[in-house]
């Protein structure tokens, strides 16, 4: 399935159906008084989060939103049918925001969370409801309310405990796919991971957490450089990050200029989000380049106060230890609110 994180929508609530104006015609009735019933309600616009949809894709299609209009009001003193509410389905993680000055107007964090974005308009009233003891035969009725209109622009911000970072290329889809079900396409070229992707990661004791892979950040990602300018917001409510480093370049490439780069990108990007803890986790070690600059990369991060884990997505190397340290990060601590 495409994966689609935003989408823009006009949306409309329903129209309220307008009151009627009547008189009761019977056979020895001379003097009928007004019977003109009341228009319906417009149907209300409602989104609801739910964990059962992933992207926003089907919204794509469907740029049009907009609720069923009140029934007008009949005669023989007949109301109009209410309108039928619209309710939208999307991705848990939902941010609405409005279009044209971008308030933010609801975050649906929440599975079954819902809201009433835009109230349908009230029927009228009917002209049976104006007859009084000076105007028995009132010849007027109320029209429908108005509908309310809005353009909206949803984001989806995906809902995970762990968010992986890098460079391109710095085996983020081999983790994730060798710690959860999750498979997302893997490459010996830089930006192979063209979409998020979201893994259940089993631990022990029958836990779980969420992990989550976004494309590679480059320098500038927060500007619009490279792909990561548009998955990075992913990373926003992630609990924790795992900041994945590849070493085996060395010393060609300097991936702690590269580090230090990306960590850049971060607080760019968002001051939230250059703040959040984050565990250093040295790849590829069945390289025996990554092997022979171990030591030196373990220095470097040590002078930093930086705790790294050598870890191999081929071999399973240090992968338990890189988890035992991600759990404790997670359970040890009050979770942070997103």
């Amino acid at each position: 399935m495409k994966f689609i994180d935003e989408v823009k929508l006009h949306c409309s609530s329903g129209h309220g159906g307008a009151g009627c104006v009547s008189f009761r015609r019977e056979k020895f009735i001379p003097f009928g008084g007004p019977n003109g019933g009341d228009g319906g309600r417009g149907g209300d616009l409602i989104f609801l989060a739910t964990s059962s949809h992933s992207t926003l894709l089907e919204l794509r299609h469907k740029p049009h939103q907009k609720a069923e209009r009140g029934q007008h009001g009949m005669g023989k003193d007949r109301h109009g049918a209410a309108g039928e509410d619209l309710i939208i389905k999307v991705p848990v993680g939902t941010i609405i925001k409005d279009a044209e000055t971008g308030e933010e107007l609801a975050d649906l964090a929440q599975d079954g969370q819902r809201i009433v974005l835009l109230k349908g308009g009230r029927g009228g009233q009917g002209n049976a409801r104006f007859a009084t003891a000076t105007n028995k035969a009132p010849k007027f009725a109320q029209p429908g309310e108005d509908a309310e209109e809005r353009t909206l622009r949803l984001e989806l911000k995906l809902m995970a405990d762990v968010g992986l970072l890098g460079l391109p290329n710095a085996g983020k889809s081999s983790l994730i796919s060798k710690v959860s079900a999750a498979r997302p396409k893997v490459a010996d070229y830089p930006f192979t991971t063209l979409a998020p992707s979201l893994g259940v990661v089993g631990y022990k004791d029958y836990r779980s957490f969420v992990m989550a892979d976004i494309p590679g950040i480059i320098e500038g990602a927060h500007a619009g450089a490279g792909l990561g300018h548009r998955f990075l917001k992913h990373l926003e409510r992630s609990g924790i990050l795992v900041h994945l480093v590849d070493i085996s370049g060395l010393p060609e490439s300097d991936p702690y200029t590269a580090f230090e780069a990306v960590n850049r990108e971060l607080a760019l990007f968002s001051e939230e989000l250059g703040q959040k803890a984050q565990i250093v986790a040295l790849t590829k070690m069945d390289l025996p380049s990554a092997r022979e600059h171990l030591e030196e990369a373990k220095s470097w991060f040590s002078e930093r106060n930086v705790a790294v884990y050598p870890i191999s997505s081929a071999t399973g190397e240090g992968i338990e230890a890189l988890l035992d340290a991600i759990a404790q990060r997670l359970w040890s601590a009050p979770k942070e609110e997103w």
